[in-house]
């Protein structure tokens, strides 16, 4: 019988493998060597670094995980020894839209502004970005694109990131963390006098937080550098703080945990390739209005309310995201 070990707070995933599989359900940020060792799959989240520490010397065959990036896997290292890697692109991606729409809301009504007097710039147009422009579009903002490659694949016209922001009056960031994307707003890039608000729910290290203090620029952050270690001047300063929950709908969650099981059942043979969770409905995308979207979306993203709650309790920032009562995606 296979050994599978998971990360105890993927959702819906409670007693699913037990009729094939030995499991070991463990948090994520501890999941050690030891657990791995005679593992034959791991099913993990971000909190889990998958490299040769925790896998030199295991039996793991497959490592899945319920995430859209696999910045905390050594994906390298895994190639090398025949271990293969599976994650899940777009899973979120509705969610995040939806998290950004509610801090575009916030942040005009503050302003006392609207969507056809605002450039909004957006870096990064993949799964989440190019939602994103979609409904952006749709509201009447004007929109700034930086995707450097899809346009060296597609030459779409897409302008570079410093072009962006010295023309955009907000920066929504949609960019996996790599070698391109390190600190990509870093002090440089908030040189210049004109400052956009920025937002970012992609990976709290493509935003040097020093930089971003230093420069007085505004922001919102659904991810932060050290995470769930925070730094305490950026939450203080920050319009908006959330605990990395951008993505947390109860559909991205199921559409995450839904591709790591198909995954595992294909990969061993198991009767769940067709696999979805029953306590989600699939999302049915459809469009909004700038109004109708104002009216609605305090019931379903409230962001003031979320983003109190980690400013007063920022200690507990790993048992708000664990505990999140997974958002309801309408639209």
């Amino acid at each position: 019988m296979i050994k599978i070990v998971i990360d105890k707070d993927i959702p819906f995933l409670e007693g699913l493998f037990d009729p094939f599989a030995r499991v070991v359900r463990i948090a994520g940020k501890d999941i050690g060597a030891d657990a791995v060792k005679d593992a034959d799959a791991l099913i993990v989240r971000t909190r889990t670094k998958c490299n040769a520490a925790l896998l030199e010397h295991s039996t793991i065959k497959l490592i899945a995980t319920a995430t859209i990036g696999t910045d905390h896997i050594d994906t390298d290292w895994c190639r090398s020894r025949g271990i293969e890697v599976c994650n899940a692109p777009g899973c979120n991606a509705r969610a995040v839209l939806q998290w950004v729409a509610a801090v575009l809301v916030h942040l005009l009504r503050r302003r006392k502004s609207r969507p056809e007097e605002t450039t909004l710039g957006i870096i990064g147009v993949g799964h989440v970005g190019s939602l994103v422009l979609e409904y952006a579009e749709m509201w009447g903002f004007k929109t700034l694109c930086c995707d450097p490659p899809r346009e060296e694949r597609e030459h779409l016209g897409f302008m570079s990131a410093r072009d962006v922001f010295m023309r955009s009056d907000i920066v929504t960031l949609h960019v996996p963390l790599d070698a391109t994307t390190y600190h990509l707003v870093d002090k440089y890039m908030l040189s210049s006098a004109h400052k956009p608000f920025i937002i970012n729910a992609s990976r709290g290290e493509t935003v040097d937080t020093e930089a971003i203090l230093a420069s007085g620029a505004e922001f919102a952050l659904d991810v932060w550098e050290g995470e769930p270690n925070i730094d305490l001047r950026a939450l203080a300063r920050a319009e908006v703080a959330t605990p990395h929950i951008a993505g947390y709908s109860l559909q991205g969650k199921a559409n995450a945990s839904a591709v790591v099981v198909q995954t595992i059942a294909r990969y061993f043979g198991l009767p769940l390739t067709e696999w979805y969770p029953s306590q989600a409905e699939r999302s049915k995308p459809s469009p909004i209005t700038w109004e109708q979207l104002c009216s609605r979306i305090g019931s379903y993203c409230d962001i003031d309310a979320e983003s109190r709650r980690l400013k007063e309790h920022p200690h507990l920032f790993e048992k708000i995201r664990n505990e999140y009562d997974y958002r309801q995606e309408f639209f």
